[in-house]
This record gives structure tokens, C-alpha cells and sequence, in this order.
């Protein structure tokens, strides 16, 4: 079964059992999925790799409003809460990601492979890495590694 389909029985049960917080990650979700449908350039149909990379999108934009509403205090910790929540409901939906070791071992191969030794091959090092590990590393932490291991940061 699909993304597609365990949200639509998601949303079912949810609506079932009137639990708004489901109910309401759920039509956000397939919200942001149907503007990323009408955006120019896409073609193809919705399937699972489209929804992974919506519910990435908003599962990463929710984490940082959820550490704003947090820096706020009491005036916005119910906010936060249910940006938690949401972020927590939707992560069973998201790719596992590498731990630092085996990121640190990938971006040791990329380095080897290109022959990189100077600090400004780092983004080309970076995009390889990317490019080679297709979703399954944390960028922000692939850009850190890099720079640690050319000696750029």
C-alpha cells in the first residue's frame, strides 16, 4: 500500500474516531501535495516519492516553527506541542536517515574518490555525496563533515 492510500485510511479512521489533530496533518499534507502537483515543471504522477519529499518539506518547515514557538515560552507552547505532535505523526512517512558515522564514511569516499583536498572542492564534495546517499542523509550535517574533513571549518 502506498503513501497515498494509508493516508486516505489514515484520514478515515481519524475521521471516525473525530481526532482534529490527525485529521488536520492529514488535509495539510495532501494539501501541500496537490500544490506540488500544480507547480510548473512537474509531470508525472503522484506516487510515493513525491509524498516523501512533500511531507520532508513540511515535517522540516514545522521544525523550525516548532523551535520558534518554543524559544516564546508560554505563548506558544501549545503551538509547539502540535507541531510535534504533527512532526512525529508524519515521520513514519520519511526515509530513515544516516547516523554521523556513516555520513562521516560516505563523505570519506567522496573525498577519496574525487581526490578532493582543498576546502573549496567542498561543494562539489557535498552535491556528490547527496547525490550518491538519494535522500537518506541530512544535509546540514553532510555540509559540517566536509568542512571538517578539508580542513574548511
Amino acid at each position: 500500500m502506498g503513501i497515498h492510500e494509508e493516508l486516505a485510511a489514515e484520514l478515515r479512521d481519524a475521521l471516525r474516531a473525530r481526532d482534529r489533530k490527525r485529521l488536520d496533518v492529514i488535509r495539510q499534507v495532501e494539501t501541500e501535495v496537490s500544490r506540488a502537483r500544480t507547480e510548473p515543471g512537474f509531470s508525472g504522477e503522484a506516487g510515493d516519492e513525491l509524498y516523501r519529499r512533500v511531507i520532508g518539506a513540511y515535517c522540516k518547515k514545522m521544525e523550525k516553527a516548532r523551535l520558534e514557538f518554543a524559544a516564546a515560552g508560554e505563548r506558544g507552547r501549545a503551538q509547539a506541542e502540535k507541531l510535534a505532535f504533527e512532526i512525529e505523526y508524519l515521520a513514519r512517512w520519511l526515509p530513515s536517515t544516516l547516523d554521523e558515522a556513516a555520513t562521516r564514511e560516505l563523505v570519506r569516499s567522496a573525498i577519496a574518490e574525487l581526490g578532493a583536498g582543498d576546502p573549496k572542492m567542498a561543494g562539489r564534495v557535498i552535491g556528490h555525496v547527496m547525490k550518491a546517499a538519494g535522500g537518506t542523509v541530512d544535509g546540514a550535517l553532510v555540509g559540517r563533515l566536509v568542512r571538517e574533513e578539508l580542513g574548511a571549518g
